[in-house]
């Protein structure tokens, strides 16, 4: 089959704009071949270059004592004492899972998993942070339950435990679902596997599952927004197999231990194309690929296909060709392909033969070093409409729109459907603000969370991704756990747009002021863009995934509010109701601003939580919902009423920041207050735990009755 004439038609539809397809010519002299069209494609699209991203992302904290591998490696590395470190990435799956849910969800969970074991970490935990459209939009259902069996399906195959994340619906992501996975492995913090090939004339080695037509396109299509032939690209999303990948860790942790691994890479986006590339940039070496030795599932495979082919359950490695032989038993062994499929060279090219013919010859690192980077012009966020008065609520009126809300609403549905156990090492799993999973053999244990509030990120993003990585914190630390670091996934609209570009830059902004402040390095992240259905954009949605240690159990705070406990509220609060998740589920309204975020303040709050957990049973950051929904909540994971002295409806439902709610004994309570004055925190008990009631004020309802409607609403409204 002949190669189709490059035409400007077909530029376009690889996703390259007139100017970047003539800086190809400039750089190749001629005109590329349909392979190397498809090549350059897969490199420059946004997913993989992040060509409006990365003049930002350069900005943010990626250094700290305890980081041992940040941003530029397939995940982030972070030291943990004793030896050990824990790796981590967050990376979307959005345009896929909307394509084609359970695939789409289910790949990305694979994916993110490979991120993790290619450095050489076994996997111990896994998140997912979900936005759907409205529950009355006709795709919303659909698109819910088979992202939910996507996630579910992957992941419990596997083998790892997923053991918490978010979920929200709002018009915005009618169109355009998110899916974000995160994924957290336990590594030797001296045995540590990078991408970078080094040693001219090693073998190139493919591993793994066989090579097919599923995901052809998928990083390009990912970088683009969807219009009315989104069914067209059903072709483009993967197809992942669980067991397969099981099979796959196993084989690379058990050849990693062997000592014949120089260098691995998992194939994700573009696939072999973005492997070797990255392989050869690292390293500063050019890569050489026969594509006849290319395992394939498919008859009569081009090189194009090949080239840009996404199938999972890949690797590539370069290989000590001493332990050649070791190396081939040990795939064999666990029944996958292993194949020399190249060497590394050590001139400045990505040479691609198939069938005896040169089908690419490029300069490797130009693929990567000369990959558009734009200063996108940008706009910052108009300021936000004023608050109109808020109307004096029923307490308990305002608590059932919240808790009967799918915003609100207990996850159980969702969470159930996921094995949060496996391994034996949970803690505390699902329906708590983090999650804490043992480190296996010790009395450590990790915390995870991931978090944003994208309506505050819509009424100013710099406040919006400040408080995203301060709620992320708040979450690590009322487990009882020292936040180490984070990971991010920018998911946002169109940046040819000024006013999305402009959300994009203010959102970093914010994150980096909070990660320095709270000393939390990102890491690791992804940035996915075009998120946009014929030109309506979702909200803007920075997530932040955080990880957080604990020295020894015995310091998790994971008791749960009893009956006589006392009811305390660290932090100062002025009612602040402006873009409350009130507002929005009682009132449909979106007015205001969000609420400030005083990261000195965050920082004293939370060193006071962890100096003073013995004296604290229970314990929760306050966000959506304010002080009425953390009091519920912690009333309904204990099993025991709440009654609050406070009935004001912004004292109840404001989301002002850095306010944690403690439950914990009288005595307790009392040396809370000492130490809180000595440290300048702001501290006041408000309520205490008891009977069965729910009580804020003179209002009150039936404990039971309120958990029941918290219990059933998500399924209720979406079957």
């Amino acid at each position: 089959m002949s190669d189709p004439e490059i035409t400007p038609e077909l530029v376009e539809a690889h996703g390259l704009k007139p100017e970047e397809y003539a800086h190809i010519l400039r750089l190749l002299n001629r005109e590329p071949t349909f392979t190397e069209l498809g090549i350059f494609s897969a490199m420059w699209n946004e997913h993989c270059s992040y060509k409006s991203s990365k003049a930002w992302l350069r900005t943010l904290p990626t250094e700290g004592r305890q980081v041992i591998c940040g941003p530029g490696e397939n995940a982030g590395v972070v030291d943990i004492g004793d030896g050990q470190a824990v790796v981590f990435k967050m990376e979307s799956h959005n345009h896929p899972s909307y394509i084609e849910p359970y695939q789409g969800a289910a790949t990305g969970v694979g994916g993110i998993l490979r991120d993790v074991f290619t450095m050489g970490a076994r996997p111990i935990a896994a998140l997912n942070a979900l936005s759907f459209g409205r529950p009355d939009h006709p795709r919303t259902r659909a698109l819910l339950h088979g992202v939910v069996a996507g996630i579910g399906g992957y992941g419990n195959a596997f083998g790892v435990p997923t053991v918490g994340g978010e979920l929200r619906f709002h018009p915005a992501y009618d169109g355009n679902c998110l899916v974000n996975a995160f994924a957290a492995g336990l590594a030797e913090a001296d045995k540590i596997f990078y991408s970078a090939a080094s040693g001219v004339g090693r073998p190139v080695v493919y591993l793994g599952a066989k090579t097919g037509r599923d995901g052809v396109g998928g990083a390009t299509m990912a970088s683009a927004e969807f219009d009315e032939g989104i069914e067209e690209k059903r072709p483009t999303v993967q197809v992942g197999d669980p067991f397969t990948e099981k099979r796959l860790m196993e084989a690379c942790l058990e050849l990693m231990a062997t000592g014949a691994v120089v260098s691995i890479q998992d194939m994700g986006a573009a696939g072999l194309t973005c492997s070797a590339v990255e392989m050869g940039d690292k390293g500063g070496l050019g890569v050489r690929l026969d594509l006849d030795r290319v395992p394939c599932r498919e008859a009569g495979m081009t090189a194009y296909e090949m080239m840009l082919s996404e199938s999972q359950e890949r690797m590539l490695m370069v290989l000590d060709p001493a332990k050649e032989a070791q190396a081939r038993a040990v795939f064999e062994k666990w029944d996958l392909d292993f194949a020399i499929v190249g060497e590394t060279i050590p001139e400045d090219r990505f040479l691609i033969v198939h069938n005896g013919e040169t089908m690419a010859d490029l300069p490797l690192r130009a693929l990567s070093g000369e990959a558009p980077e734009y200063d996108r012009p940008w706009i910052p966020a108009e300021a936000p409409v004023p608050l109109d008065p808020v109307p004096e609520t029923d307490p308990i009126e305002g608590l059932r729109a919240l808790i009967g809300s799918p915003n609100h609403a207990s996850r159980r549905w969702v969470w159930e459907q996921y094995d949060h156990m496996v391994m034996a090492d949970t803690v505390q799993g699902p329906g708590h603000g983090a999650a804490l999973v043992r480190v296996h053999g010790t009395e450590k244990a990790l915390a995870f969370t991931a978090d944003v509030t994208p309506r505050y990120v819509e009424a100013d993003p710099v406040e919006g991704g400040k408080q995203a990585v301060a709620e992320a914190y708040r979450n690590i630390v009322a487990t009882g756990a020292r936040p180490l670091a984070a990971t991010d996934n920018l998911n946002f609209g169109n940046p040819e747009k000024e006013r999305i570009m402009g959300q994009l830059v203010g959102a970093i902004q914010g994150i980096g002021a909070a990660c320095r402040a709270l000393d939390m390095p990102i890491v690791s992240g992804n940035v996915s863009l075009y998120n946009e259905t014929d030109g309506q954009p979702i909200q803007p949605t920075p997530t932040i995934g955080a990880v957080g240690l604990v020295e020894t159990l015995e310091e998790a705070i994971t008791g749960r509010a009893r009956e006589g406990h006392v009811a305390v509220l660290l932090g100062e609060g002025a009612g602040h109701l402006g873009r409350s998740a009130l507002l929005w589920e009682m009132y449909d309204r979106a007015d205001g601003a969000a609420p400030p975020v005083d990261l000195e303040a965050e920082r004293r709050a939370g060193e006071f939580i962890l100096e003073n957990r013995t004296m604290i049973r229970a314990c929760t950051d306050l966000s959506d919902g304010g002080l009425a929904l953390a009091a519920f909540e912690l009333a309904a994971g204990g099993g025991v009423g709440v009654t609050l002295d406070e009935a004001d409806t912004g004292a109840l439902f404001g989301e002002d920041q850095g306010r944690y709610l403690i439950a914990c004994n009288f005595d307790q309570a009392e040396a809370l207050m000492i130490a809180a004055g000595r440290a300048g925190v702001p501290i006041r008990t408000v309520g205490r735990f008891t009977g069965d009631t729910v009580r804020f004020g003179a209002a009150e309802a039936p404990l039971a009755d309120l958990v029941a409607l918290w219990d059933g609403a998500l399924a209720a409204r979406l079957g």
